[in-house]
């Protein structure tokens, strides 16, 4: 098996890179290229891959009193296999090294893989809630 690499988003092929695997995994909050590009100057965005195919991306938005949302998504032929464990444990080292005193995650409500991973690593709902003009439920979960 290839080794797992996960880079940190930097010029215009990582950002179309980060933007495939997030509009494929989120569709209701999909961005455009250009609000990747601006997303990119204020939160950490990586993607991951396994050899050179692309398998998953993540986001994690420095701590905000205290607190940051560490994302990670996983294309869905990719999962269970480690490599949202791996993504998901490298936005928490830099979480950490931002200085996070706690740690939040935000999932689709259609996304039961999402759900459950977050379950199994030890998240629990903080909220629900539907963004505004959508349908979709959202959960923002915090870290036990």
């Amino acid at each position: 098996m290839s080794e797992l690499r996960i880079a940190p988003v930097d010029g215009e092929t990582m950002i179309a890179d980060w933007h495939h695997v997030h509009n494929t995994i989120v569709p209701p909050a999909a961005m455009s290229l250009d609000e990747v590009r601006e997303r990119v100057t204020r939160n950490h965005l990586a993607v991951a891959h396994l050899g050179d195919v692309l398998v998953g991306c993540s986001t994690v938005r420095p701590p905000a009193g205290g607190v940051a949302t560490v994302i990670a998504r996983i294309l869905p032929e990719f999962r269970r296999r480690g490599l949202g464990t791996r993504l998901y444990e490298h936005g928490l080292a830099l979480a950490k090294e931002l200085g996070a005193e706690a740690v939040e995650t935000v999932v689709l409500g259609t996304n039961a893989d999402g759900l459950r991973f977050a379950a199994a690593h030890g998240f629990t709902e903080v909220e629900s809630y539907v963004m505004p003009g959508e349908t979709e439920l959202w959960y923002t979960l915090r870290l036990a």
